[in-house]
């Protein structure tokens, strides 16, 4: 293969692996109940993710058991990038509600980001056990088997798996793209 193919093959598959990212993150917030005590859904600004952030910070300070305040307040942690807050608000909600795929999946995100792939893979499998149609950490298991451990092998079987679920969405497409790559890279 030319340098200019791998090249373009590299640029895809990146390309690729932030649209999924982006797919099912935004898809795991919208299954999560929004928090209830007056937290205000903004647009999105940096100033609407810090006033959402401090109210979600008093009430679990005031409610130490709200789950959703938790699942919002690591959700918007992640939103802005605060990968170890994140995590760690995630943890209050997992105490809470231990098996919360969508919590899990995006815990191992966060995880993924600070470069603790074990603990990202140890996410993901434990909400495949609590739903193992669960696709979005179906796609991450893969992700981080592809990209961050190089084992194309456990990789590709992942998304098989994630194949036998859904065949036909745009992620579909976009992991059988980087399958053959995957592939065509291991020859």
């Amino acid at each position: 293969m030319s340098k200019e193919s791998i090249l373009g093959i590299a640029v895809a598959l990146i390309i690729g692996l932030l649209g999924g990212f982006l797919i099912f993150s935004v898809s795991s917030k919208k299954d999560n109940v929004p928090v209830t005590g007056g937290v205000p859904q903004g647009a999105g600004s940096p100033t609407d993710y810090q006033q959402r952030i401090t109210e979600a910070e008093k009430i679990v300070a005031a409610d130490p058991k709200n789950l959703q305040a938790w699942i919002q307040l690591g959700n918007d942690y992640f939103d802005t990038d605060q990968a170890k807050k994140s995590v760690d608000a995630y943890a209050k909600a997992l105490e809470l509600d231990p098996t919360n795929t969508n919590v899990l999946t995006d815990q191992g995100i966060m995880y993924r980001k600070i470069g603790w792939f074990d603990k990202a893979i140890a996410n993901f499998e434990k909400a495949q056990q609590v739903d193992p149609r669960h696709l979005q950490s179906l796609y991450n298991l893969g992700v981080v088997y592809a990209f961050d451990l190089k084992q194309p092998d456990k990789a590709v079987k992942a998304w098989t798996r994630y194949l036998e679920l859904d065949s036909t969405s745009p992620t579909a497409q976009q992991i059988k793209m980087q399958m053959d790559q995957l592939k065509s890279g291991s020859k």
